[in-house]
Order: structure tokens, then C-alpha cells, then sequence
């Protein structure tokens, strides 16, 4: 996520985000030393940059007019989003083409705040595609050989990249693409059912899966690989993210997770704390891809256009954790 100075209280402006999606609508003229543009953005943390490991265009796009016009009707209770489909290019010889629905808005809708108030989740996966995602995506290209005939499961999958590619090139047995906020599994769903001529023989499903749900029996001990991306920033969900990989992960025989995530001041080190409060062991590799190493560097010295460019926030750190 990109980050940059404020020129106003974070509060202030998450109320002002808050009312732009109540209003559905821009608000009115507010002095520029206690809100911008900028400042918003920086606030709701939305990136705009990512490493291009994986070529992606724009295939379609909804128009922006048509939807306007629809929302102005009132015909739904909440306004209909913007979507784009991107079409995925893996780069490898003979792999398919992955494409992928995912929204466009610029503002949050007051429905996405009802739904993370109903299910304690936030709303990170669907605000846009995160860089760590694709980097999550490339690493599992790179390393088909570590999901093969395996039983994969993706966390806080958000549109599902990474786990749509291991289920189009790896030869898994089966992958479970999951996230803990319903509207994002929807989109989920959409993806996989665009991509079903991909998949092969690997089984590959979506789930509404919360960190902290009880009542999930059926997936006990029944993964071989989880796999993750810039899951570890909020705190409060870091013991249930503890509790559903040791909960996951199978018992007898080789398991293991991969998380990719950036350090994010303190809050991937908390993390790493509340994994050995739970009996659960990790390594944390910084270099561990070389293309992916190329293109921070290039990013860290001004190489490569990504002007708000920040190790601690926008470079993932390999975490491998074991039972």
C-alpha cells in the first residue's frame, strides 16, 4: 500500500471517506489544510503501483455513465459498482490466460461498511488489487512444483490470483480460494467460473471463511500448502490468523504456510510473535525471487517509477510457518 504524509487527522478524513459514501456524491468545498485528494487517498491506503511480474491488460470495462446512471434511479438499495475484467498473461510456455472481474471504484459504498460491520471483517480485498497478490502469484508460478498433487488453500484471498494460477499450472489436487467478507467472495466465484476450462483435473472452490469461526470441522488438519498475501497488518485478527493456520494445516506428513507480507512498522513482527505464542515455527526470508528482487531495487533507487515507494510498506517478506 502506498503511504505519504497527511495533511489532516486521520480520523477527520476516514469520517470524510465515510460521508462521500453516504452522500454518494462529492462533498462540499472543505478548506484544503484539513482535506485533500491526497490525504484521502493516503488515508484509505489504496496503492496505484504494483512489481508488473505478471502482464495484465484491460479487456472491458463497464461505462462509467451507465452506472451513474443506474445508481441516480434508486432501483437498488446500493449503488451498482464499477467492475473492470483484466486479462492475466502468465508468463510461462503453454500456460493459460487467467481473467479476473474485480471493482473500479474510487470511494468506498456504504454497503461495504454494513457488511464489515455484520461480519467483523474489513474491506481491504476489494478495494483493488494489492501488489503483494501478484507477488504471491509469480512466487507460485515460479515454485509449481511445491503445490503439485497437494490440497492448497488461499486466506484473505481477495479477487484470488494467486490461487486461480496455482489451480491453472501446478496440478494440485485441489484449491480452496477463501476470504473472510462475502462480497469479495462473490467476485471470487466469478473468477473461477470465467477460468473453469483451466483448471484441469485440480478441484478449485471458493469459501466465506472468517479466522476466528468455530463450525468449520470439515477442513480440519486438510491442507498441505496455505498460501497468503499482506494478510498481517491488522492486529486484532492476528490470533484467529494463528488459530486457522495451525487449525489448516495438516498433521501427519510435510505442511507448511506461505506468506508474503510486508513488514508494516511493527505489525509483522507482532504476528511473528502471536505464531510462537502458538506453538507454530516460521522463517522469514527477505531475498527469496530474483526477479522480484530486481524490481525492488530498481524501485528503492529510483530506477523505476513508483514515486511513494516504501520498503517497510510496499516490499513483502517471504514467511514460511510449520506446525
Amino acid at each position: 500500500m502506498e503511504t505519504r504524509r497527511t495533511t489532516g487527522k486521520a480520523s477527520s478524513l476516514r469520517w470524510q471517506i465515510l460521508r462521500q459514501a453516504l452522500l454518494r456524491r462529492p462533498p462540499p468545498h472543505i478548506p484544503e489544510e484539513d482535506q485533500s485528494e491526497t490525504s484521502i487517498k493516503s488515508i484509505s491506503r489504496k496503492t496505484t503501483r504494483g512489481f508488473n511480474l505478471i502482464p495484465c491488460q484491460l479487456v472491458e470495462q463497464n461505462d462509467a455513465v451507465a452506472v451513474e446512471e443506474t445508481n441516480r434511479s434508486g432501483s437498488d438499495d446500493h449503488p451498482r459498482p464499477r467492475e473492470a475484467r483484466l486479462c492475466y498473461t502468465l508468463p510461462i510456455e503453454g500456460a493459460p490466460t487467467l481473467f479476473l472481474t474485480q471493482r473500479v471504484d474510487e470511494r468506498a459504498d456504504l454497503g461495504d461498511f454494513e457488511i464489515c460491520n455484520r461480519y467483523n471483517v474489513d474491506n481491504t480485498g476489494i478495494v483493488c488489487h494489492w501488489p503483494s497478490e501478484e507477488v504471491l502469484a509469480y512466487f507460485c508460478l515460479s515454485h509449481a512444483d511445491m503445490f503439485r498433487s497437494k490440497r492448497v488453500i488461499e486466506l484473505g484471498a481477495g479477487y484470488g490470483l494467486a490461487g486461480l494460477v496455482i489451480a491453472a499450472i501446478t496440478e494440485a489436487v485441489e484449491v480452496v480460494i477463501s476470504d473472510g467478507n462475502p462480497q469479495v467472495v462473490d467476485y471470487i466465484q466469478r473468477n473461477i467460473d470465467a477460468n473453469s476450462g483451466a483448471f484441469g483435473a485440480t478441484r478449485v472452490s471458493s469459501m466465506t471463511l472468517h479466522w476466528d469461526q468455530e463450525e468449520i470441522s470439515n477442513i480440519s488438519n486438510a491442507f498441505d500448502v496455505i498460501i497468503a498475501s499482506d494478510c498481517t497488518f491488522f492486529k486484532e485478527f492476528h490470533n484467529g490468523l494463528a488459530r486457522i493456520i495451525r487449525f489448516l494445516l495438516k498433521k501427519e506428513g510435510p505442511s507448511e504456510a506461505f506468506f508474503l507480507s510486508p513488514k508494516r512498522g511493527n505489525s509483522l513482527d507482532k504476528f511473528l510473535e502471536t505464531i510462537k505464542q502458538n506453538a507454530l515455527s516460521f522463517s522469514v526470508t527477505e531475498n527469496y525471487n530474483a526477479e522480484v528482487w530486481k524490481h525492488h531495487q530498481a524501485f528503492m533507487h529510483g530506477k523505476d517509477s513508483w514515486p511513494s515507494y516504501e520498503k517497510d510498506h510496499c516490499y513483502p517478506l517471504l514467511v514460511r510457518i510449520t506446525i
